[in-house]
């Protein structure tokens, strides 16, 4: 029992929130955040009622042989005193006349919670750390004799009285007076560390009453510059990377040709804020859940998606976007989230970058640490068994109806950092959750939080939905030929076939840091291989499911001719190399198909078979061309394809098969501005595209938006005539000071995947 509490229960902890709550525990309640094994937040909010000698007089809280007096309460709710559901203090002449939250962007408040960028008037503070505000009362305050209380409430939760305290406790609930003059009276307020992050309404008690004013909010994130925070991160260029950068880089494509495009996030944009707490609404977080990172990243990971809960991205793989956006034409966040936030309904349409870019927004608008992540050669595995299959007939045809694993060229999703107190040790910093609706997790479409440390180790028993994960960038690529019986004999196993050049932005630049080492052991190595037997131990498979047989005394590999912009012919090579001391002749099927980046093809456009003969040692190559009038009318989004290639050895009937992927290019934008940008002050830019075909591209149009700089806007511009140049002019007044960045996209019938990007520095 703690001391304050060795006594007749005083008012306040009968009726205080942090000292009661409605619940008795040793007569006495701590505040929502409390952990009795930390010392920082024994005093704060287990020990209300101190020693005498430990706090001022005028901040102690009232014992019972003081005023006990109730004070007059004004019962109308929108009226000073009115929430029937705050405590009251004891009766006294101190009338509150303002109270000011000095929520100025430019105050000190915002300025050192690093939440001076948010284009919101409210303010915006980070939990764990103290901010102040200016109390007005009707007289001079007497800090020997005058006593007065905060309060913050979030929505009808259970309102939370700060106590006074003598000293601030990292991480725990405390006020202070800093200056008192006259009739202003400077309180600093300390949020605890564990507080549920969201919007409070703020209240001061005084002994006349409860002030309440609607106006009084404050927005609570989560603070990676407080060490008691589970989002703590300590490293400076990495918060202001990975929570402060608005600007990021996406990469597609192929690990041969990894293309990359800026994102806006825009997590300060005005409205934004405001879209991502609806976003906790609508998830259905209560305010107790919104303490844990944990929780609240698991939620994202399922609001981002439309899914189950009409969250915010309609998912369309199809093709066809008539009645919304093609997802390759959004060049940032900002229009998505808000949009949603204005209808209440999934906006159309996204695709795996687009649910990562915006979680990324909603990651960092929030304060966690968060980051989009590219993984070439993604397995989607579908049943579960860890490996990615692959079924050919008795011809080593592919069979098209049974292949349902899928390998996407490539696949976007989040790092958040943040400690993991519910796993055994070792677990905490880089945690994957994944918000594109690929499969369920306890019946809901959203995936992770999973440790990175535990995919690497593959520990697929660590929670949660590790085994996907792991999956993705570490399972092994198992090729089946049906046999006359109608039964599938494994004929080849491909080690290295998923997870490479797994990318992110580099922090302080604009370059592209490889993170594959993060995720799995280097390939081929004794450390990878046990990852592989591990996860397939843990997750119930035989560890000879999972093992190469003998690959025989041929290879094959694919080259394909790197850069093919778009109206290019396309040009492919297959090597053949025989290992053995004895000749050898190879029949060979090739077929090239068109697909989604997802890895789903159609069917092929264009099939050749050939025969090569090698001998002893001899290296070989054979070739297909792709005229551009042969794929022109095959392509879909992102021009991607699929050359598969399968063959038998005759003298000793080993199987060959290999399938390569690789992209068409499409042109850049070009972006020029005219002019020295000023805050307020309009600047001309020049955004210009040429069609490299010698066809016209129908129903063209620029996306344009850039952070601080110009808001989401479409321009249309029609049809553009075969090699032709179109350029648009745009006028827009920069909002903010500092380096920003400029993006736009181009998109049409024919072709899209066509973005630009230029760098501005914005004057103050």
């Amino acid at each position: 029992m703690s001391r304050g509490c060795e006594r007749k229960k005083s008012w306040w902890e009968r009726c205080c929130s942090c000292c009661s709550r409605g619940e008795e525990v040793d007569d006495c309640v701590r505040a929502p955040g409390y952990r009795p094994d930390r010392p920082s937040d024994r005093n704060v909010n287990g020990d209300c009622s101190p020693d005498d000698d430990t706090i001022p007089e005028w901040s102690r809280h009232p014992g019972d042989d003081r005023n006990n007096e109730r004070p007059n309460r004004n019962t109308d709710p929108g009226q000073p005193g009115g929430n029937d559901n705050l405590p009251a203090m004891p009766t006294g002449t101190l009338k509150i006349q303002s109270v000011d939250l000095l929520k100025s962007r430019t105050g000190e408040n915002r300025r050192s919670h690093h939440t001076d960028e948010y284009e919101c008037d409210e303010l915006i503070i980070r939990r764990g750390q103290p901010f102040q505000m200016c109390v007005t009362f009707t007289r001079p305050f007497n800090p020997k004799s005058d006593q007065v209380c905060v309060i913050l409430q979030q929505g009808n939760s259970q309102a939370i009285t700060v106590p006074f305290v003598k000293e601030f406790d990292e991480g725990g609930w405390g006020c202070q007076l800093s200056e008192a003059s006259g009739q202003n009276a400077i309180i600093w307020v300390n949020t605890s560390a564990q507080a549920a992050v969201g919007i409070y309404q703020l209240s001061v008690v005084s002994g006349a009453g409860t002030y309440n004013d609607s106006k009084l909010k404050v927005y609570v994130l989560f603070n990676a510059w407080c060490r008691m925070d589970s989002v703590f991160m300590d490293n400076e260029a990495w918060r202001q990377e990975y929570v402060l950068n608005e600007i990021g880089r996406i990469y597609y494509g192929t690990e041969h040709q990894i293309g990359e495009r800026s994102w806006n996030y825009g997590q300060f944009d005005r409205g934004v804020l405001d879209s991502v707490m609806y976003i906790l609404d609508r998830g259905g977080l209560s305010p107790s859940s919104r303490c844990d990172p944990i929780t609240v990243t698991r939620v994202i990971s399922a609001m981002v998606n439309s899914m189950d809960d009409n969250g915010v991205v309609a998912g369309s793989w199809s093709g066809e976007y008539a009645d919304g956006v093609n997802p390759v034409a959004w060049v940032g966040s900002v229009d998505i989230l808000l949009r949603y936030h204005q209808t209440g309904t999934p906006v159309k349409y996204g695709q795996c970058w687009v649910f990562a870019a915006v979680t990324t927004t909603v990651l960092r608008c929030l304060g966690v640490p968060g980051r989009t992540v590219t993984n070439f050669a993604s397995a989607h595995d579908t049943d579960g068994n860890l490996t990615f299959d692959v079924y050919f007939d008795e011809d080593m045809k592919p069979l098209e109806d049974k292949n349902s694993d899928s390998v996407w060229n490539y696949h976007c999703w989040n790092d958040c950092w943040m400690t993991r107190p519910d796993l055994p040790s070792g677990y905490n910093g880089w945690q994957a959750i994944d918000a594109t609706p690929q499969e369920t997790s306890n019946g809901i479409y959203c995936c992770g939080p999973s440790p990175v440390l535990a995919v690497k180790n593959g520990l697929v028993n660590i929670k949660y939905d590790t085994p996907f994960i792991f999956s993705e960038v570490n399972s092994d690529k198992v090729f089946y030929q049906r046999m006359p019986n109608g039964k599938f004999k494994k004929v080849h196993v491909e080690e290295r076939a998923v997870g490479h050049c797994i990318s992110t932005k580099a922090v302080g630049s604009n370059g592209r840091e490889d993170i594959t080492y993060l995720y799995k052991h280097p390939e081929g190595s004794a450390e990878e291989r046990k990852a592989v037997s591990t996860a397939a131990q843990l997750g119930g498979k035989p560890l000879a499911e999972v093992e190469a047989e003998d690959t025989g005394d041929v290879s094959l590999t694919i080259e394909s001719q790197d850069g093919v912009s778009m109206g290019s012919d396309i040009n492919v090579r297959i090597s053949l190399r025989n290992g053995s001391g004895s000749r050898r002749k190879v029949s060979l099927s090739m077929a090239i198909a068109v697909m989604y980046y997802n890895g789903v093809c159609k069917e092929s456009f264009k099939r050749e078979d050939c025969s090569a003969s090698l001998n002893p040692g001899e290296a070989k190559a054979v070739g297909m061309t792709v005229a551009y009038n042969e794929y022109r009318g095959q392509l879909v989004d992102q021009s991607a394809m699929m050359l598969t290639v399968s063959g038998i050895v005759q003298e000793t009937g080993q199987k060959l098969a290999t399938q390569h992927t690789f992209r068409i290019r499409t042109p850049d934008l070009l972006i020029k501005v005219h002019g020295e940008a000023v805050v307020g002050q309009q600047i001309l830019a020049e955004i210009i595209f040429q069609n490299p075909l010698q066809t016209t591209l129908h129903n063209g149009c620029f996306h344009v938006e850039g952070p601080g700089l110009q808001r989401p806007k479409i321009v249309q511009v029609g049809d553009v005539g075969p090699l032709k140049t179109i350029c648009i002019t745009e006028r827009f007044t920069p909002r903010r000071p500092g380096r920003r960045q400029l993006m736009a996209s181009f998109e049409s019938n024919e072709m899209s995947q066509v973005h630009g990007v230029t760098e501005i520095t914005v004057q103050g």
